[in-house]
């Protein structure tokens, strides 16, 4: 039965740093194309970082420098570790398998003072 798990989500400091997981079964992760989406309150979905089967990543412009997706083949899980954070960054992030479409729950970050 494939599963993602979401974790590591919560409220952080504008400027603070967050680590989200993303714990997969039911399939390989490294076999497979792996994004991170988030939606903000009131906005639609959109994709945040992207980690291909061979380890190529791309983040969208206004989270580089700041996000980095990464992997652990081992533990078969999906991680986001978020840097300098923003009030904009609030959103429920979602991790995705890009093949078959499998969609976590979602963790929720929120960034305030």
């Amino acid at each position: 039965q494939v599963q993602l798990v979401e974790s590591g989500g919560g409220l952080v400091q504008p400027g603070g740093s967050l680590t989200l997981s993303c714990a997969a079964s039911g399939f390989t992760v490294s076999d497979t194309a792996m994004y991170w989406y988030r939606q903000a309150p009131g906005k639609g979905r959109e994709w945040v970082a992207y980690i291909s089967a061979g380890g190529n990543t791309n983040h969208r412009d206004s989270v580089k420098g700041r996000f980095t997706i990464s992997r652990d083949n081992a533990k078969n899980s999906l991680y986001l570790q978020m840097n300098s954070l923003e009030p904009e960054d609030t959103a429920v992030y979602y991790c995705r398998e890009a093949v078959h479409n499998y969609w976590g729950q979602g963790t929720q970050v929120t960034v305030s003072s």
